[in-house]
């Protein structure tokens, strides 16, 4: 058997409850982060494989000589890494695999920068993603990276296309080089359910959430960022300088309303999105759960991270970082045409496949292999429900112990989350 460790914030086949989750910050920050990893661990779940988690940048990981000792491979799935706020991660990262020797292989890697003339990231970004770079090609052939303008950024660094492959992001192959998109449809019904995302820092998102509430009143906000759970559980965070029309306070329409969903695990973030004739948002991972879960989705792409993504696999999208006008759910269905991601999917499916035979990895779409393994523990599982959801509404608003509530106070300082 071939003894894979691979980075993630948690084992998907473990259910933790809301509170232990937030308390433990089991998303890193976001649940998208959990949506990516658990694509690769089903892909990788092969008959000759045994995969074990760690997060390789904490603390109580396993130390490089013992995973040297227990394991063959490790793999590293990363979204937005090369930015500066996650640099002391990278570096942890980094050391790691510095002390390794056996291969490192890492998945769907990104940068983080404005749209503009180029992809720009500050020195000290630089310099850290170059000893990154450095430090995993001593243990294997390439680098996996999410678009174009990753590319670009690191062949300004001197990493050209012998060493980076552009294989986008691994969680659309979750069901490998097919994507179960549902028939959109010609026309959304305003008065019915529509499933919607949001990065809640940006401002200028502000009026489209307050037009789009009032416009729409089956309109569901799926969040994502560890400080939207503490408001549903603790019932409010400070968000110093927020603009209030967006749903960063207990009195907001979504939030009083009962309008929010905080999903605790890719699984049952799917399962809800299925209900739903149509998403859309600022989530990059948010609108992909959407597409895996057979619901059309449409990105509002704030930076180059979530447009280069959008970009690559040809996801509907429009930039919000200049003009948000015209922002309207009926409308952006209407205007969408999902026909150039679902016949490019395939071909780059083939390419994310020959990215991990060439790092020696076999994957559950090999000839002769199946996820119905790892299909079958998950649907042994109980996960528990969305946060949010009317049958757990009870949730909100529970009174957290001292404990928790200065863990919570800790986990919730006022920064910038990512998509």
């Amino acid at each position: 058997m071939t003894q894979v460790l691979l980075r993630a914030h948690r084992n998907p086949f473990t259910t933790p409850a809301a509170d232990r989750v937030l308390a433990r910050n089991l998303v890193g920050d976001n649940v998208g982060n959990l949506l990516f990893s658990y694509a690769v661990q089903r892909t990788l779940s092969t008959s000759e494989a045994t995969i074990q988690i760690a997060r390789l940048n904490h603390a109580r990981t396993l130390g490089p000589e013992e995973i040297d000792e227990r394991f063959d491979h490790v793999v590293i799935p990363l979204a937005n890494a090369f930015r500066k706020r996650f640099l002391p991660n990278l570096d942890a990262i980094t050391e790691t695999i510095e002390k390794l020797s056996i291969p490192v292989t890492v998945v769907g890697v990104g940068v983080q920068s404005a749209v503009g003339e180029g992809v720009r990231a500050p020195r000290q970004v630089g310099d850290a993603v170059t000893r990154f770079m450095r430090a995993v090609l001593d243990h294997s052939p390439s680098i996996g990276v999410r678009g174009e303008w990753t590319a670009e950024y690191l062949a300004g660094l001197g990493f050209g296309g012998d060493h980076v492959d552009v294989i986008g992001c691994p969680s659309m192959f979750l069901h490998g080089d097919t994507l179960p998109l549902r028939d959109p449809g010609r026309h959304l019904d305003p008065a019915g359910p529509i499933a919607f995302n949001l990065s809640p820092y940006l401002k200028q998102m502000a009026p489209v959430v307050e037009d789009q509430v009032a416009r729409y009143p089956g309109l569901v906000y799926f969040a994502q960022d560890i400080r939207t759970l503490a408001l549903l559980l603790e019932g409010q965070v400070d968000r110093p300088g927020a603009d209030l029309r967006l749903p960063v306070h207990p009195d907001h329409p979504l939030i009083a309303e009962g309008r929010t969903r905080f999903p605790l695990d890719s699984t049952t973030w799917m399962e809800a999105l299925a209900r739903f004739p149509f998403s859309y948002g600022t989530r990059i991972h948010g609108n992909i759960a959407a597409l895996l879960a057979g619901t059309p989705a449409y990105v509002l792409t704030h930076d180059a991270r979530t447009l280069e993504l959008a970009r690559y696999h040809e996801i509907p999208h429009r930039r919000i970082d200049v003009d948000v006008n015209g922002v309207d759910a009926v409308a952006l269905h209407a205007e969408a045409d999902w026909q150039p991601l679902v016949d490019g999917h395939a071909e780059r499916f083939g390419r994310y496949s020959d990215f991990l035979h060439r790092h020696g990895l076999r994957h559950v779409f090999d000839p002769g292999e199946s996820a119905d393994d790892f299909d079958r523990r998950i649907a042994r599982k109980s996960f528990p429900p969305v946060v949010g959801e009317p049958s757990v509404s009870s949730v909100r608003g529970r009174i957290l112990s001292p404990r928790l509530r200065g863990r919570l106070r800790r986990l919730v300082r006022p920064v910038r989350m990512r998509a």
